[in-house]
């Protein structure tokens, strides 16, 4: 029951969040500051996991060829499909949903437990569109650049790796990327961003929205922000890789 009960607040919550905004350009403004805070201020994180993950992507797949029988292009496909398909769009929003999930439900719970939220109601202020819609958006809107930037910095951090410790040629590497490759792929991954980042900023507000208490409980709030969005992003990891991939 309780599960039903979140799901229909959760759902009340979406409708107050899209309902006509007040005022289109104090949103405008703190959805170029949501950018920053949720894109720009991840950029660090996001390009180290990237680089280093498809360096050992490349490194484990070339140790695991023993066989004479498989080719060496084999490590650049391997690393392209790894990288593409999983690592960027799925693993990396877990990553993000603990980074960013974690901030925003602390944020908008602190403002509710300071009864901060109270008196933008009172102001007659609609609280859920202001605090949560430019966070929803920004998110939407910045998530797929970054995976993109990470798909480049994962491939090219294999490449990298493999050409300079010798195990796989530059050429053959590049040949294996190339190898029958699916752009839908790219576009499949995207499709992934966005939803997951829709998952990541709206479950972490709700949380941090309906938070109570004291600072105990907003810290309780953001641990279940992140359990929950993660939770879902690999739920809806397997609904989307079977509906677009099959």
């Amino acid at each position: 029951m309780d599960l039903i009960y979140h799901i229909g607040r959760y759902c009340q919550l979406l409708l107050r969040v899209f309902s006509k905004p007040e005022k289109f350009s104090i949103y405008w403004t703190q959805f170029v500051k949501e950018i920053d805070k949720i894109g720009i201020g991840s950029m660090g994180l996001v390009a180290l996991m990237s680089v280093f993950i498809g360096a050992v992507i490349a490194l484990q797949t070339a140790s695991a060829i023993d066989s004479p029988l498989v080719p060496s292009y084999a490590v650049g496909f391997t690393t392209r499909q790894s990288i593409i398909l999983e690592f960027s769009p799925t693993m990396l929003s877990l990553i993000l949903a603990g980074k960013i999930g974690s901030n925003i439900a602390s944020e908008i719970g602190t403002m509710r437990v300071t009864e901060q939220i109270d008196a933008l109601e009172i102001m007659g202020v609609n609280s859920a569109a202001f605090l949560m819609l430019p966070k929803i958006l920004a998110g939407v809107f910045i998530f797929p650049f970054m995976i993109m930037i990470s798909m480049g910095l994962g491939i090219t951090g294999g490449w990298f790796i493999c050409d300079a410790t010798g195990v796989v040629s530059s050429s053959d590497f590049i040949y294996g990327l190339q190898l029958d490759f699916k752009p839908f792929h790219v576009t499949y991954a995207i499709i992934k961003s966005v939803i997951f980042a829709f998952i990541i900023t709206s479950v972490s507000s709700y949380h941090g929205f309906y938070a109570k208490g004291s600072a105990i409980e907003v810290g309780k709030s953001s641990t279940s922000a992140v359990v929950y969005s993660s939770v879902l992003i690999l739920i809806l990891n397997y609904i989307l890789t079977q509906l677009l991939l099959f």
